[in-house]
């Protein structure tokens, strides 16, 4: 059995085209939660949306930076996702703006909450996990 080193991962280079359908995925079922919210216990629909924001923020970095280690992807991913939550507790009127549009919100949210940065940190951990299985899983299979 060939046991993964931290060399392995480090020069693993992520297919994008496995990223982009994780991506797509994402979304969907993002997008899925959002339009069937009224069905979802309370406490899911509260953090299941910024989970999967934060988690496909893991995999649009991981697409765009295919070398990146996956312990630099999990910090640059909550740092990404934190900046943006932080960026809420600035209420400009260019930015408000922004936020008005459907897309705009999608992306920059509307108002910071700090729960919303335990939802973030689990989404990219469920990234992180996931990719350090498919890891193995790959590797394994060799």
């Amino acid at each position: 059995m060939y046991v993964i080193n931290r060399i392995d991962i480090n020069l693993m280079k992520r297919n994008r085209i496995h990223y982009l359908i994780l991506i797509i995925t994402t979304i969907f079922i993002g997008l899925a939660s959002r339009a069937c919210s009224g069905y979802l216990p309370g406490f899911i629909n509260l953090w299941l949306g910024d989970a999967l924001w934060a988690l496909m923020m893991y995999w649009i970095i991981g697409f765009l930076l295919p070398r990146m280690s996956i312990t630099k992807l999990t910090i640059f991913s909550l740092m990404v996702c934190f900046l943006v939550e932080f960026s809420q507790l600035i209420q400009a009127e260019w930015i408000n703006a922004i936020r008005n549009n459907s897309l705009g919100a999608l992306i920059l949210g509307r108002g910071f909450l700090w729960t919303d940065l335990v939802a973030y940190s689990l989404g990219v951990g469920v990234g992180m996990l996931a990719e350090r299985y498919l890891i193995r899983q790959y590797y394994c299979r060799k």
